[in-house]
């Protein structure tokens, strides 16, 4: 009895012997140390707000075509006898240059028949008026006041006189169908497009070829209303001015970024029903670059390559410029104030463009605009600052004019 009562009750006293030892052992245990949380303020990165003034330049892009193309058509039939070395794709000529020639003998017989006509039809002129001089001398021995037209030969002189007419009429066109025989060059220009060869007959109307004329290259840019409102208003309203804008063509080549002058010469004056745009042409001289003396580093302006513009605007004065993802939303943005303090400030955006907001009201000269983004800022809050390291963001008021990139989708209204 005594073994059963001892193996029943030595479990129960291990179990109160163990939790003895572990209260006494907590009891004697140190409470952890306490420390208060240092939480630190967000580190904030700030630009001092100082007014500049820019220029606004408007985006665009397009296509570079000739002011001038011709599509050479023969006017004359005949068997094609003479090509030039330089009307082939891609060739140069200039103006007056032989391009194709045509077989000439039939002309040429045609225009000695009109020569022989003309003589003819003189030869006869002469003889009739001399018969009409031989009737009027009848006449007057007969002593009438009057003498008939008839009688006098006068119509008869006067359809010689239509011959003759007639005949150098066919002389000078004799002379231009032989003319025609040889092709040339309208203008200075290049071969875009060559139709025939030697041998080929020629009917009248028959394609020769296209040509472009390179003095002057054109380029189409499409402009949106809200475009335009930054351009001169003298040449957006087609009003004739001497302020034409300048443009500035580029495009990469073989990995250069290659640069041409262009100006805003006219506009198309109609909206395109479809984009809703207005299209504006610009000019560029000598696109190929034929006339230069010194064509070292200069890449020709090829006709057909797609080129982007940027369209010199308006100036205006006393703007703030900023990287765009300082602007939140409803036009706001984060300032610290001298007490290291986040404020938010509804400000007036003159545009924006894809890198940089333009502000024309709302902040003051010299106050602090906070650069770090911040997800979910309170009025109020405290940050700590960076000092600045640099003048302002990609060095913007470094420059005396800072320039404004104008895209139509961005434009704050």
């Amino acid at each position: 009895m005594k073994s059963i009562l001892l193996k029943a009750g030595l479990p129960i006293l291990i179990l109160v012997v163990a939790a003895g030892a572990a209260q006494l052992i907590i009891a004697s245990k140190k409470p952890p140390e306490q420390k208060e949380d240092d939480k630190k303020a967000l580190l904030v990165d700030t630009l001092s707000a100082s007014p500049q003034t820019v220029r606004f330049t408007v985006k665009a892009q397009g296509t570079v075509r000739p002011k001038v193309e011709t599509d050479l058509i023969s006017e004359v039939r005949g068997r094609v006898i003479e090509i030039s070395p330089k009307f082939v794709n891609g060739g140069y000529f200039n103006k007056g240059d032989l391009l194709v020639r045509i077989e000439p003998a039939d002309y040429q017989t045609a225009l000695i028949a009109a020569k022989a006509e003309v003589a003819r039809a003189k030869a006869n002129l002469q003889e009739e008026l001399a018969r009409a001089k031989v009737a009027e001398t009848d006449w007057k021995q007969f002593d009438l006041e009057t003498a008939p037209e008839l009688g006098l030969r006068k119509p008869q002189v006067a359809k010689e006189m239509a011959n003759v007419a007639y005949a150098e009429a066919e002389l000078e066109k004799a002379n231009r169908d032989l003319e025609r025989t040889m092709i040339r060059a309208p203008y200075d220009g290049m071969v875009y497009q060559k139709d025939v060869d030697l041998g080929q007959y020629l009917t009248v109307g028959a394609q020769i070829g296209i040509v472009y004329g390179t003095d002057v290259a054109e380029v189409r840019l499409p402009l949106s209303d809200n475009d335009l409102a930054y351009l001169e208003l003298p040449f957006v309203m087609d009003r004739d001015s001497a302020v034409i804008p300048d443009v500035t063509l580029s495009a990469h080549i073989a990995g250069t970024k290659a640069e041409w002058s262009a100006q805003l010469r006219r506009s198309e004056k109609v909206i395109d029903e479809k984009t809703r745009l207005i299209y504006l042409v610009a000019e560029v001289d000598d696109p190929y670059g034929r006339n230069l003396a010194n064509t070292d580093g200069y890449f020709p302006l090829k006709f057909g390559r797609f080129v982007q513009a940027d369209i010199a605007g308006q100036r205006a004065e006393n703007i703030y410029v900023f990287p765009r993802h300082v602007l939140r939303r409803g036009n706001q943005i984060l300032l610290v104030d001298s007490e290291n303090h986040l404020r938010l400030r509804d400000v007036e955006v003159l545009r924006t463009d894809g890198d940089s907001v333009y502000i024309s009201a709302g902040i003051e000269d010299g106050e602090q605009v906070a650069l770090t983004p911040i997800s979910n800022p309170l009025d109020g809050m405290a940050v700590r600052t960076i000092p600045p390291s640099l003048p302002g963001p990609q060095g913007l008021e470094s420059e005396p004019e800072q320039i404004a990139i104008a895209n139509d989708g961005d434009t704050q209204e």
